[in-house]
């Protein structure tokens, strides 16, 4: 159980952070979603057309930030399982959104229900693994 958990914590981080890599332009060119900012907006704008044109922005970088700070918790292991939840939430919104935007084909070849179970579950788990909430309580 620990080294699903373990799994779980590290695949769900480094994806997180790998998107926003992405977006800031830190993924070579060849393998980018969108590359650079600008183009991570104008997906977003596609992807939540019932948004006013003026919030994107907005909404973009609060995205951004909620996938920077989950990451992180994720990776170290801090308030696993709040953090585990709230990214839950956060992919289970982004499927949703897919889906009402462009249909559920995209969300299930991104594979976003999926994350958003796995991220559920690791919320459930409670054995603790190199986690800083169990090094700092030592």
């Amino acid at each position: 159980m620990k080294i699903i958990k373990l799994y779980l914590r590290l695949g769900l981080g480094i994806g997180f952070l790998s998107a926003v890599a992405d977006r800031f332009g830190f993924w070579p060119r060849k393998i980018s979603v969108w590359g650079n900012w600008e183009s991570f907006l104008v997906s977003t704008k596609s992807l939540n057309p019932f948004i006013p044109e003026s919030l994107i922005p907005i909404l973009g970088v609060m995205a951004t930030a909620a996938e920077i700070i989950f990451g992180i918790c994720l990776l170290v292991g801090f308030r696993t399982q709040l953090f585990a939840k709230l990214s839950g939430f956060l992919l289970l919104v982004f499927a949703l959104t897919m889906t009402f935007s462009s249909g559920i084909k995209g969300a299930f070849d991104y594979s976003v229900f999926a994350a958003s179970g796995g991220a559920f579950a690791l919320a459930t788990m409670k054995t603790k693994f190199l986690e800083i909430d169990s090094i700092i309580s030592k």
